[in-house]
């Protein structure tokens, strides 16, 4: 039996903002690219992860923070998986740190993914 890696359910189809985006804008983007997270890079290098549990924290924390920049809510040096992890890796380390995105980086720190709870859960599903 083969083991699948992560690069197998991983999408390529990158959300990309910057740090400066307001939580509006990013809620707004993220509805209609049907993505639950938005990767944040700065000068092209990955630097955050904003998501809709960001927003309802945002949004619970201040009435006012729909104007404010993602960069007050947003996942500074998110955690990271590699394209030859497995299935099962990447689902640990999500479950041990209670979230639901994983950006995926080359080794040489380029970005090339993202892979969700979901995507690690069908896989298992259909292994």
């Amino acid at each position: 039996m083969t083991t699948t890696t992560i690069k197998e359910v991983m999408s390529t189809s990158l959300v990309m903002t910057e740090p400066s985006t307001t939580v509006a804008q990013a809620a707004t983007v993220m509805g209609a690219s049907r993505v639950s997270a938005l990767l944040v890079a700065d000068a092209g290098t990955l630097v955050a992860i904003f998501t809709e549990r960001d927003v309802l924290h945002a949004l619970s924390q201040d009435f006012g923070a729909a104007e404010t920049p993602i960069s007050h809510w947003m996942t500074t040096n998110p955690v990271t998986t590699s394209p030859s992890a497995s299935v099962e890796d990447g689902l640990h380390v999500m479950l041990s740190g209670g979230f639901r995105h994983l950006p995926v980086l080359e080794t040489d720190g380029s970005l090339v993914g993202v892979v969700s709870i979901r995507d690690l859960g069908r896989a298992i599903a259909d292994h």
